[in-house]
């Protein structure tokens, strides 16, 4: 059995302080110089011997609780005594074993350099450890939901398995990474984090990706506004919707749950966040390929290619890793309103290379090329005179264009669609889309051009003009057009005329045609005159009633006075009804009133006509000279009247004095009085 003298002093928790040799005087300093020669000894003895090592790693876990492992002899030794002893045998062993050694007496066996060299060899079997690092550590035991951790460190780490959910199948001598949070804790146990590991791993892998380009990989967790969200390595990163794929993506749903490999855009150190990309891979690997095959271009060469976008203009069309445009103008010889009338999604099309330009990358793609033009197929027997049918694609100011077959188009002229001379307004005639017969007039098949006619489906009305509608012949027609001049009345099919704005009506003078008549009236109208050399016809409405004006002279003489109602006015003057509906022009000048104002509109006053035309049909009035008019008569009335007053006095005066023979000076006086009144009388007449 071992003595107290051979405990070690790890085990019992305590230094031995007995002194290292018995010649040396117990005092305070040889004690503790002795205890540490002891507990140094004992180190390296366990140092020595890998058995011990191991077994004194155990005793420091189990916090103190298992004997003390001597070195491989002395337990030896130690185990052949307590046998022979008990026993009570005596042997070769017992006796050549030195009862006298003990653990000071051991370690005094090797020199100091001996000691140091072991201390050194036992740290340096130690690894050492920092705070805030990442270390790699060996799975030693998987208990209860736990994991054990060795790090070749004094203590072993423990975390809950659950922080290896990334890891299903972990086992016992696996090797994972774990991040020191603290080297003891308050239990004196060490803390440490595998998340924290993982997310800084995932962090590095991240910055080195953006720095260097690496490809890094990632699950897509989630959809978000504008992308996904994808976990790389723990570590939540952006995939924006435009760097899922080089083709528009529409359904983001599609990609949750996939594993994909990304490229790191964006970072942002301060918040630990990242932007990532794919389609920057997908343009990587398809730069070789790109630049291999606009290499290989040469014009008219056919490729395959698939439909990757369709706009109003054209497609995009993946031809292997480069992209070509194909024009809407190039899918077919035909007019097309959208390249979807023709080509789908994901369709695949031969096309061919019509140009290219090597330095801007750009490709020019035909599909209509590879197709005989249909000029070149077109039926034999379609030559001038033929009649055909198309249908009208597209509409200009001149006319429009009819489809006889895709590729294949003829014009209408607005001259060719009636034989009338009106004009016709090409976009209200024809519809887009709608069929259309014709005549062919011309056709150049070199120059793949054709004109088309369709009032030459019928005969020629005016080859019979005369005969109809002859001159003074009154006819009912359509109103089909109005301008500033006049109203262009429809007789019949390709036969009309004009009705000048001064034949509308002999009374009333119009400031256009509107005021009279409208689009789509009927009206009734004499033909006046006919052109058929310059196919025209003149036409009348006032001419199918009597002319007024033959009367109107004897009616409304100049000087005449009449009432009339201020119809409308301008700055230059008005138009005012008279009698019969006759409208009559005053100038603004003469219809001030007799305040000084100028009458309004809708108001009723007296004129006096100043001129009349009867070639011109007008009719002049003002009101100001019927204003001066009535003074002056008022005037003359009251001279008139004062005269014959006078007259009166003189001729009492006369007579008076004839009846006196002999006068008095008193009469006299009387006369003198008289004579002097008459003469104040005349002066206030004059």
């Amino acid at each position: 059995m071992m003595m107290d003298d051979d405990k070690d002093p790890a085990v019992e928790g305590q230094v031995d302080e007995t002194p290292a040799t018995d010649a040396a005087p117990e005092t305070p300093e040889t004690t503790t110089e002795a205890t540490e020669a002891e507990s140094t000894a004992n180190d390296v003895i366990l140092g020595v011997a890998e058995e011990a090592q191991s077994t004194a790693k155990v005793i420091r876990k189990e916090a103190t609780k298992v004997e003390v492992a001597l070195t491989e002899d002395v337990k030896e030794e130690g185990v052949e005594i307590e046998e022979e002893d008990q026993s009570g045998a005596t042997g070769s062993a017992h006796d050549d074993f030195n009862w006298d050694m003990t653990n000071r007496s051991a370690a005094s066996r090797y020199s100091a350099d001996e000691r140091a060299a072991m201390e050194k060899q036992y740290e340096d079997s130690m690894t050492n450890i920092a705070e805030a690092e990442i270390m790699s550590a060996k799975v030693s035991h998987i208990v209860d939901g736990d994991v054990i951790l060795d790090l070749n460190y004094k203590s072993d780490g423990l975390l809950p398995l659950s922080e290896f959910r990334d890891q299903a199948e972990l086992a016992v001598g696996d090797t994972v990474e774990v991040y020191v949070e603290q080297q003891e804790d308050e239990k004196g146990q060490l803390v440490l984090s595998r998340r924290k590991a993982k997310l800084l791993r995932a962090w590095d892998r991240i910055r080195d990706s953006y720095a260097n380009g690496t490809v890094i990989n990632g699950k897509v967790i989630s959809k978000t506004k504008g992308g996904l969200i994808a976990d790389c390595g723990g570590l939540e990163t952006f995939l924006p919707g435009s760097q899922i794929d080089i083709k528009p993506i529409v359904d983001y749903d599609a990609y949750v749950g996939k594993t994909m490999e990304f490229k790191v855009v964006k970072i942002n150190e301060t918040i630990k966040n990242a932007v990532v990309s794919h389609k920057a891979l997908i343009e990587s690997d398809l730069a070789e390929q790109r630049e291999a095959i606009i290499a290989s271009l040469e014009r008219g060469q056919v490729l395959e290619g698939i439909v990757k976008n369709i706009t109003d203009f054209g497609a995009f069309l993946d031809l292997g890793g480069v992209d070509g445009l194909l024009y809407i103008t190039d899918i077919s010889w035909g007019r097309i309103n959208h390249p979807s009338d023709v080509l789908e999604l994901n369709q695949k099309v031969n096309v061919a290379v019509l140009d290219f330009d090597e330095n801007k990358k750009r490709i020019s793609l035909g599909l209509k090329q590879l197709m005989a033009h249909p000029w070149e197929v077109l039926d034999e027997t379609i030559t001038e005179g033929s009649e055909i049918e198309g249908k009208v694609v597209n509409i200009e100011d001149y006319g429009a264009f009819l489809e006889i077959q895709p590729g294949v188009e003829g014009l209408v002229h607005v001259s060719e669609v009636s034989w009338s001379n009106q004009p016709i307004n090409a976009r209200e005639y024809f519809t887009v889309g709608e069929t259309k017969k014709a005549k062919v007039v011309t056709i150049d098949r070199e120059d793949r051009k054709m004109s088309l006619s369709i009032k030459q489906l019928q005969n020629d009305p005016w080859d019979v003009i005369g005969q109809k509608y002859g001159v003074d012949s009154v006819h009912t027609g359509k109103v089909k057009n109005l301008t500033p001049y006049g109203v262009f009345v429809e007789l019949g099919e390709g036969i009309g005329g004009m009705i000048h704005i001064s034949d509308l009506s002999w009374t009333k003078r119009f400031g256009h045609p509107s005021e009279f008549t409208k689009v789509g009236d009927d009206i009734q109208v004499m033909v006046l005159e006919v052109d058929e050399e310059n196919r025209k016809m003149s036409l009348g409405h006032k001419q199918l009633e009597e002319n007024p004006w033959d009367t109107f002279e004897s009616v409304f003489p100049e000087g005449s006075y009449h009432e009339a109602t201020v119809l409308r006015k301008d700055d230059r003057g008005a138009i005012v009804q008279m009698p019969y509906g006759l409208e009559a022009y005053a100038p603004i000048k003469l219809m001030r009133k007799e305040d000084g104002t100028i009458a309004d509109v809708d108001e009723t006053l007296t004129v006096k006509v100043i001129e009349f035309d009867r070639d011109s049909k007008r009719l002049t009035v003002s009101h100001s000279r019927y204003v001066n008019d009535i003074r002056k008569e008022a005037k003359d009335q009251v001279y008139k009247e004062r005269k014959e007053e006078q007259d009166n006095t003189r001729k009492v005066l006369k007579k008076t004095s004839a009846s006196i023979e002999r006068s008095t000076l008193g009469d006299l006086s009387a006369f003198e009085q008289l004579r002097e009144q008459l003469s104040n009388t005349e002066g206030e007449e004059e």
